[in-house]
């Protein structure tokens, strides 16, 4: 069999970003993928995690497995290990057994007790704001060997762009959503501004003075309190007044 290509890759991961529906459908994808390049590589079955760090806040989104999940959640739990730390140095960090490595002891025994003998952390390169990594796990020992390593290195590269990608798109969308909340919030306020013009006679700056007043002495968000007013109008109970 025919080893991918860089460009081959980039591709894949580009049509996983237009296959997912969030970045956490993505991350779950990208895992999978990871996982299996590393084991064809290896000549091993390797498990993959990954981590996002936003705004200094770390989260495990997804992994190739049930198993690789919760290992990625008990090393941020515990605070070190070598995801965490290829995320803190920006660099591969190996763990080449579990058994006599002596620099994340606890991690380490967590690791044994479920099964696994060797882990690999790569980080992807985002930018100031937000990074994150690969989480390699197998259950032999000595599986990440210096080839292997540049192996995942290669991919992280790759990832790291699509993933960048995904980040964005998924930021835009957030916005046009709150953009689009925001103008349906607007109209309603508006709507309901004419309605108190109407039942008044008074101007849209009055209007809307007397529309915030009686947001704040209700103690309600001026928009539900529009809302309302609007619902009272469907609804055919039209007051002569409006009463803060």
């Amino acid at each position: 069999m025919s080893t991918p290509t860089s460009g081959d890759e980039f591709v894949q991961l580009h049509d996983l970003i237009i296959g997912s529906t969030n970045v956490a459908d993505f991350l779950t994808e990208l895992s999978t993928v990871a996982a299996s390049t590393l084991s064809d590589t290896a000549g091993v079955f390797i498990e993959c995690g990954v981590t996002l760090r936003r705004r200094k806040r770390t989260a495990t989104i997804a992994g190739s497995s049930e198993r690789a999940a919760v290992l990625d959640k008990l090393e941020q739990a515990l605070g070190n290990g070598p995801c965490i730390a290829s995320l803190d140095a920006m660099k591969p960090m190996v763990l080449s057994d579990v058994h006599t490595d002596t620099r994340w002891p606890a991690y380490q025994e967590v690791l044994a007790d479920n099964g696994c003998r060797s882990a690999l952390g790569v980080p992807l390169a985002l930018d100031e704001h937000q990074a994150a990594a690969l989480n390699f796990f197998a259950a032999e020992p000595d599986v990440f060997t210096p080839g292997v390593v540049q192996r995942a290195e290669g991919f992280a590269d790759l990832a790291g762009r699509a993933l960048r990608l995904a980040l964005r798109i998924a930021d835009a969308q957030n916005l046009a959503d709150d953009l689009k909340a925001a103008m349906a919030s607007r109209t309603t306020i508006d709507m309901a501004c004419g309605v108190i013009m109407a039942q008044n006679r008074c101007s849209q700056e009055e209007a809307m003075a007397l529309l915030t007043k009686a947001s704040s002495h209700r103690n309600q968000k001026l928009r539900d309190l529009a809302g309302e007013i609007i619902g009272r109008v469907s609804d055919g109970a039209v007051n002569t007044h409006f009463d803060p």
